[in-house]
């Protein structure tokens, strides 16, 4: 078996789940090459190196750029904030590494739109690009997808999604980059949006052609996290706004990062002709289907237990009935791409995709600076349905 050695750049959070990841795709599914942890990449070294050390990571480096052109390198994985990604992933491409990158895309449509033009021009030399949105490669969201394909809904009439968090709902709470625009580029409408959006696009095969949007700050003014005072707020704890679908259908979406209780609260409904399908991530291992055409005594939504081997992603893991988690999604997105460099084909979740989101966010800001009025949606992208 091959080899792909990765080089993960930035930390935190996602740093972890993408570590454990990395640790365990090669160990569950049969991989045309195994990656392997060669190095983590952080500002300061020293943070860099006790990550490194408890992820399992073999070095690290206070570097990306010296990462990047080095030769024994094969794949670059980026959990920065937003804006360093263009910088980075650009890099990357045009020393000819594959490219996994954390949503959204970049801070930009125009920072997004370099990032895929290099990815297409890297695409000619085999080099891969993905974007980390793993919440599709959840086997329910994942078999909704194959569901919706098959026709079973009929033409699709309507959808709801919606991402709810409540972390900022204290006001106390220190300010962060994640709350900053110029490294977060948006806030929630970017930051959890940016999954609802790719959801529904992902799932029902449609783009999202128009929206109509309002953003919210509702806490202003944050604490400094070294306490010499506060700081302004520069992007929404919550976004609201509908989307025309490429097929005429209206779809409603949410994003909040204020919504009292909610702790990671993805769900997402496609409602159409024939039947209707509903996913709740806080359900993760559940898909919920109605049929129009049951007989009218035993209508109703029932749940289908998403935990079979004939369900995508699950030939490789426990027996039926024996549930996946949160992290399970971060070991399929590795799973697809290292696939996709070993073979013809590229992964879904390209960079194109991501060009599309960033371009639907961006619409909605315009929408939201312009009394929300409803705004098109700058070009389209061709969405990947297998």
């Amino acid at each position: 078996m091959s080899s792909l050695k990765v080089a993960m750049i930035g930390h935190g959070f996602m740093g972890a789940a993408h570590s454990q990841s990395w640790r365990s795709a090669h160990r569950v599914f049969d991989l045309p090459a195994d990656p392997q942890m060669a190095v983590l990449v952080g500002r300061d070294s020293s943070k860099a190196a006790a990550q490194a050390a408890q992820w399992g990571w073999e070095s690290s480096s206070a570097s990306w750029q010296e990462v990047v052109e080095r030769d024994d390198i094969d794949i670059i994985d980026i959990v920065t904030p937003g804006a360093s990604h263009a910088q980075i992933a650009i890099a990357a491409l045009e020393a000819g590494k594959h490219v996994l990158c954390e949503k959204p895309l970049a801070n930009t449509v125009e920072e997004a739109e370099l990032m895929a033009e290099a990815a297409e021009r890297a695409a000619v030399r085999g080099v891969r690009t993905m974007v980390g949105f793993t919440y599709r490669r959840v086997p329910a969201a994942s078999f909704m997808r194959q569901l919706i394909a098959q026709g079973v809904l009929g033409e699709i009439q309507q959808v709801r999604a919606s991402y709810r968090q409540d972390w900022l709902v204290d006001s106390t709470a220190p300010l962060s980059w994640r709350l900053q625009q110029d490294q977060a580029g948006s806030g929630a409408l970017g930051d959890i949006g940016a999954h609802a959006i790719d959801l529904v696009q992902f799932t029902t095969g449609l783009p999202i052609q128009a929206v109509s949007g309002v953003l919210q700050t509702v806490t202003e003014h944050r604490p400094l996290a070294d306490g010499s005072g506060f700081g302004q707020v520069s992007v929404d704890d919550l976004a609201l706004f509908n989307g025309r679908l490429g097929n005429g259908a209206l779809a409603s979406f949410e994003a909040s990062r204020v919504a009292t209780g909610r702790k990671n609260a993805l769900s997402i409904e496609v409602s159409g002709s024939r039947g209707a399908l509903a996913f709740d991530l806080e359900e993760l291992n559940s898909l919920q289907y109605y049929n129009r055409e049951d007989q009218q005594d035993r209508q109703g939504f029932r749940n289908i237990l998403v935990t079979e081997p004939v369900h995508p992603y699950l030939s490789g893991w426990w027996p039926a009935g024996h549930m996946l988690g949160y992290e399970h999604g971060f070991s399929h997105q590795v799973k697809d791409l290292v696939e996709s460099i070993s073979g013809p084909t590229p992964a879904h979740s390209t960079f194109a995709e991501g060009l599309q989101v960033q371009r639907v966010l961006d619409a909605v800001a315009r929408s939201a600076g312009n009394e929300s009025a409803w705004t098109q949606v700058a070009r389209e992208s061709r969405i990947h349905l297998a």
